[in-house]
């Protein structure tokens, strides 16, 4: 009888000390910044989508910030509260958003994404000090809420009665809400090519025309979609899903749709602060020197640094990358934050 009794009471502390353990652990990773142009300056990298794989390609892109240029990142996902495992399919759930008290930066990869209101207000403090955003990919259409959330307004496609939100956080703020898909999703490939009176832009320091290449598809948008909206580069859709293959004849490419541009943004109650968005950014697409050193000269360029940007930024991929093939709730199962802590994981 002793006996069991003492594997139980075994039992019942071994739970307990694994709850704790779990609780103390970091749903987030950070990555220290070492010597470099940015060294003092805080980013803070926002993933939680379905299909890209944000959950691979805001490590990576905070690894090369940190590592190559000296930002502090740190990188938070969408977790599971019940099991702490990154899954995108939950919704509801970004630890760590209070983080973006002490950023200098916020670039965000969300999709459709339903927080609680006290994690939203992490997000609504941010804008309204008109700090610099990055939105990438998914951001157009980062949120969506019923109407009797606190902030549906920043729902995609918002049509409520604060009229200043019309369309959402994509429209207000990155300039452009979810629209559709320009080309054949996943059989037509986007090149970059620089927009002609933005060659000397410093966002694109480094960069010539077919440098910029993924597999994930254009966007289409609406233009103009804002008064001081500057398309830097265009996406062309190509054939197929190869880097070489030739441009889609035709109307798709007639005119081309604009793949990053800058605007500035300011949130009712909030300060005007700049804007730099690409409907690049799944984790595939970072496979691309093109689009890391975009993201990279974008950082500079949101942060009031563009006199700083190198000639060639160094992007060179930091650690182990093997990006997942984006599909919906292809990611990779049974990994927590801290499987992607430390430059060389």
């Amino acid at each position: 009888m002793f006996q069991h009794l003492l594997k139980f009471s075994l039992f019942l502390a071994s739970l307990f000390f694994s709850s704790v353990a779990f609780a103390q652990e970091e749903q987030w990773v950070t990555y220290k910044g070492s010597e470099g142009l940015g060294k003092g300056k805080n980013i803070v990298l926002i993933g939680g989508d379905e299909e890209y794989r944000s959950e691979e390609a805001l490590p990576q892109l905070g690894k090369i910030l940190a590592k190559h240029h000296g930002f502090n990142c740190t990188v938070l996902f969408a977790v599971d509260p019940k099991t702490g495992l990154i899954t995108p399919t939950v919704n509801d759930n970004i630890p760590g958003l209070e983080a973006l008290a002490k950023a200098d930066l916020m670039i965000i990869a969300t999709r459709f994404r339903k927080l609680p209101p006290d994690q939203m207000k992490h997000i609504d403090d941010y804008l309204k000090t008109g700090k610099p955003v990055i939105g990438m990919r998914t951001a157009t259409h980062a949120f969506n809420f019923p109407k009797d959330h606190p902030y549906a307004r920043y729902g995609n496609g918002y049509k409520g009665t604060e009229k200043e939100w019309t369309d959402g956080f994509g429209k207000l703020v990155l300039g452009e809400m979810w629209i559709s898909h320009h080309g054949s999703h996943g059989k037509q490939s986007c090149r970059g090519i620089i927009v002609p009176n933005q060659r000397e832009n410093p966002i694109v320091k480094g960069i010539k025309d077919g440098d910029i290449w993924g597999p994930t598809d254009v966007y289409g948008v609406r233009l103009p979609f804002s008064t001081d909206y500057q398309a830097v580069v265009f996406g062309q859709v190509l054939e197929g899903m190869k880097f070489d293959d030739k441009p889609v004849n035709g109307k798709v490419n007639e005119p081309m749709m604009p793949i990053a541009w800058t605007k500035t943004y300011k949130i009712p109650e909030g300060k005007i602060g700049r804007v730099f968005t690409t409907t690049m950014g799944a984790s595939q697409d970072l496979e691309n020197e093109g689009v890391r050193r975009l993201l990279v000269n974008a950082t500079f360029w949101c942060l009031d640094m563009e006199s700083k940007i190198p000639e060639k930024a160094k992007v060179d991929i930091v650690g182990k990358f093997e990006p997942t093939k984006f599909s919906f709730n292809g990611h990779k199962k049974g990994l927590k934050p801290k499987d992607y802590a430390g430059l060389d994981n």
